[in-house]
């Protein structure tokens, strides 16, 4: 999927997710209706989203979604696609598909009885052969903390996103760490390495300057 159109999203600053949760079939089993609910993310649940290996150590990058993420999030034409591209399954504005966050996460609802694809969509679903969900989205606010175990020199980066400010697209996806996701995750520790890499030589210079004043230099 890393084509032109991926690249292009992912450069204006959008980013995915892809979660490791059921998608599951409406309560009640009620097979006319066709629809579908699950989880596009949970809140203050952190995931491992990357981890490399540097001169002095392993790094570790978590995220987590805070529960007031969503609060002032644009969802006001939102789609439900099959790996983030192609046809449209089910959008907000006709009311096929329902967004609600819950104490749980963000809860997704969609109707696919509208078109043959989505019927199909539907079977799958049913018969499990796809049960991941994904999102995309554009960060508005994050907030991140740093820990560092200097026994077994392992830096943890945990990164909070506390304000979405737009939502795209809601996706059932083949395999929970597609393309779109990992772009989006190498994307993000591109800039992350460098903010180490920077921090790293930022500690090196005051550690001179504090041997040469110690030396009387």
């Amino acid at each position: 999927m890393e084509s032109n159109k991926l690249l292009e999203k992912l450069g204006s600053g959008r980013e995915y997710r892809a979660m490791r949760l059921e998608v599951r079939s409406a309560e009640g089993g009620d097979d006319t209706r066709q629809e579908v609910a699950g989880y596009a993310t949970t809140f203050n649940q952190p995931y491992l989203l990357y981890e490399f290996a540097v001169d002095d150590g392993t790094y570790r990058v978590f995220e987590q979604v805070d529960p007031h993420a969503f609060d002032e999030c644009d969802m006001s034409d939102v789609i439900m696609q099959y790996d983030h591209e192609g046809r449209v399954f089910a959008r907000t504005k006709n009311g096929t598909l329902r967004l609600a966050p819950d104490e749980n996460g963000l809860q997704v609802t969609a109707e696919l009885g509208g078109t043959e694809i989505g019927r199909q969509l539907y079977a799958e679903i049913k018969g499990g052969y796809t049960d991941k969900m994904s999102f995309g989205f554009v960060v508005g606010e994050d907030k991140r903390e740093v820990t560092r175990d200097h026994e077994n020199h392992i830096t943890t980066v945990m990164r909070t996103i506390t304000k979405i400010k737009k939502l795209y697209d809601v996706s059932a996806v083949s395999l929970p760490a597609n393309d779109a996701t990992s772009i989006s995750a190498r994307k993000f520790l591109d800039g992350e390495i460098e903010r180490i890499k920077a921090e790293r030589l930022q500690r090196a210079d005051t550690a001179t300057k504090i041997k040469l004043k110690l030396l009387g230099v």
